[in-house]
């Protein structure tokens, strides 16, 4: 028996770490500031009307702009980024193309018909297919077209019945656009000759991802029992505009069953045709894995087929499995077996986990993670500051230590807040996150980290609209890119700085060779 064995064991290990910890040329912080465009325009530019020192001031010293939409992002062309597709570019360090790019060239090129999934639920033996996601022409969570296509090829197919319960959009769209789109699809399921909309129901509801089990709620006894306001289909549109009058805007109709013959009943398909993952989970996990609340009446042997995988841990078939995202930032620093920390509040978590780490749910070895509860409020311009102060607490408590080479946070309240319209709330959110990163950057002098700063996507700094309503949406403005510390400048800006280029830029600081799968380019000068 050898006395203190594990003691020693124990103390060579963290020898060890801190061995590597100093091998790395620079500790790095990076923040990612969800929504946080760059617009000369200050007409409703809720970012240029904050007060904004921090921001301002690293603008004036080592600072470049980055691309954030479109092609820049393995988007279509012209679309605006979005939080999904913005950590994953900027976690993998390439251009990651979009499951809408495959899934746009699939229905362009009628491959649709012949996908497996697809085929299986339209030959499956039941009674109704349904079809649920969100229909607007957003492209962020789903897309209208999707809506069509799949309803075409389940026609051509020779599926049972076909359902729509469209789910409402008027944050990714103006609040009150959804009326086109439901007469849009009206009169395409009367064109076709097949389908129907059932129901219609507010993202807010059928979309949560922060555990309101009370919001699905409203939602799945919608879908189910059908409660909510019957109304016709010849006279949803003019329903729905008295609903704009009563200041209820599409993001927060409760449901109007507009076809009882197409409410869920046992033994039916259902087909999600959103292909973003993260407003899907709670709603699947209803239908198909347990519920979360009490209500009086269940479904049963029902089938869910899926437009993407929304869950590793779902059972689901879907349309259009994930690709592989290998040697991502996370991935890359913990085979070189450095110590990283991801945090963000609850609203932003899955964003510096799930999609910075390639789409993977996988926590790497050494990859610490802290998620901080985002406040409970309907709508987050009831607290515009969100929990920015609870990231920026942790984050200075992990730098200080220094035990983490590498360090990043996502602050949420400018793209939270923006999505609400809500002026000058959004003014308070962007306030709070420029004082907040003005923490982080104070303790990263201290404790010798190169300060890095950027943003997924614009939105606060557009809260008007063209006809001078609130702009809810993103924008395909370039973002920020700034750095502090170091020895490093940046190359000259050019137009063709995307994010993806931030995660090489990072290990181009830190010392560390650069993966062959990494596509991005360092933009620091030699």
């Amino acid at each position: 028996v050898i006395d203190g064995w594990g003691s020693f064991k124990l103390s060579y290990y963290n020898e060890y770490k801190s061995y590597l910890r100093d091998m790395v040329s620079n500790k790095v912080c990076l923040v990612v500031i969800d929504g946080w465009g760059l617009s000369s325009d200050t007409n409703g530019n809720a970012i240029a009307a904050a007060d904004s020192p921090v921001m301002d001031g690293l603008s004036q010293g080592k600072a470049v702009t980055l691309a954030a939409h479109g092609l820049a992002v393995g988007l279509p062309e012209g679309l605006m980024g979005n939080s999904e597709v913005g950590h994953l570019n900027i976690g993998a360090g390439r251009v990651v193309y979009q499951d809408i790019v495959r899934i746009n060239l699939a229905f362009k090129n009628n491959t649709i018909v012949r996908n497996e999934a697809v085929v299986a639920a339209a030959k499956r033996p039941a009674n109704k297919i349904h079809l649920l996601g969100l229909v607007s022409d957003g492209g962020v969570h789903g897309h209208i077209d999707h809506a069509k296509g799949l309803m075409t090829a389940l026609k051509s197919l020779g599926a049972p019945p076909c359902y729509l319960h469209f789910f409402s959009d008027g944050r990714d769209t103006r609040p009150t656009s959804g009326v086109g789109f439901m007469a849009d699809m009206l009169e395409f399921c009367s064109g076709l000759g097949y389908g129907s909309v059932a129901t219609v129901m507010g993202r807010y509801y059928a979309m949560d991802r922060d555990k309101r089990w009370e919001r699905i709620k409203i939602a799945y006894e919608g879908l189910v029992q059908g409660l909510g306001d019957k109304v016709k289909a010849e006279d949803l549109v003019k329903f729905v505009e008295g609903q704009y009058e009563a200041g209820i805007t599409d993001e927060f109709l409760k449901p109007i069953i507009v076809n009882e013959e197409g409410l869920i009943g046992d033994g039916d398909t259902l087909v999600f045709f959103d292909f973003r993952a993260d407003r899907m989970r709670q709603i699947n996990e209803t239908f198909g894995i347990r519920r979360n609340f009490e209500t009086s009446k269940e479904v049963k042997d029902i089938s869910i087929t899926t437009m993407t995988s929304y869950s590793a841990d779902f059972p689901f078939p879907n349309l259009f499995p994930p690709q592989s995202n290998e040697d991502t930032l996370a991935e890359w620093l913990s085979k070189e077996n450095l110590q990283q920390y991801h945090c963000a509040e609850t609203e932003k978590y899955a964003h510096v986990t799930f999609f910075f780490n390639g789409g993977l749910e996988k926590q790497w070895a050494g990859e610490d993670r802290e998620m901080v509860p985002s406040p409970k409020v309907p709508t987050y311009d009831k607290q515009p500051t969100m929990n920015a102060q609870g990231v920026a607490e942790k984050m200075c408590e992990t730098i200080a230590k220094g035990e983490h080479p590498f360090v990043m946070c996502n602050f949420a309240p400018p793209d939270m807040v923006g999505h609400t319209g809500v002026y000058d709330a959004t003014v308070t959110a962007c306030t709070e996150t420029d004082r907040c990163i003005g923490l982080i950057l104070e303790q990263c002098r201290k404790s010798g980290y190169v300060f890095l700063v950027t943003a997924d996507h614009g939105n606060a700094e557009k809260m008007l609209s063209e006809a001078g309503g609130p702009h809810t949406a993103h924008t395909c403005n370039r973002v920020p890119f700034y750095m502090d510390g170091g020895n490093f400048e940046f190359l000259p800006e050019t137009p063709d700085m995307a994010i993806c280029d931030v995660a090489p830029t990072i290990l181009r600081l830190m010392g560390l060779k650069q993966p062959t799968a990494m596509t991005g380019r360092s933009i620091l000068k030699e």
